[in-house]
């Protein structure tokens, strides 16, 4: 059985976007670079890792010993695969920094760029 969203875009001519929405990469631009024998390679433009000071802290999790980063993503933000804002939100380029040491805070944030909440009056 077909996707039907798949067949659907295919038919109507509008393009797939490159990436899942909930990917790092999800709306970055494409380049194409071809070879020397002429053969088209398709790449993801450079992705500039966002300052943590942009990011709206909602909580901290501490570091336990045997943390996996896509497991916090998944208890916080209910998706593993977005162990990536993580690394964002506390400027780690390398995932593996951030669960180390044991006791260690985490910010849990929301997405760049969105603000927090206004409170009621």
């Amino acid at each position: 059985m077909s996707d039907p969203v798949k067949a659907f875009l295919q038919n109507s001519g509008l393009q797939q976007p490159a990436f899942a929405v909930n990917s790092r990469y999800a709306g970055l631009e494409t380049g194409e670079w071809t070879r020397a024998d002429g053969l088209p390679v398709r790449y993801v433009k450079r992705r500039f890792i966002p300052q943590p000071e942009n990011f709206t802290t909602l909580q901290e999790h501490r570091v336990e010993e045997n943390d996996r980063l896509d497991n916090i993503a998944a208890k916080y933000f209910f998706d593993p695969e977005l162990y990536w804002r993580l690394c964002d939100a506390n400027g780690a380029m390398n995932p593996s920094d951030l669960t180390e040491e044991n006791g260690r805070p985490l910010r849990i944030t929301l997405p760049e760029g969105i603000p927090e909440p206004a409170e009621e009056l």
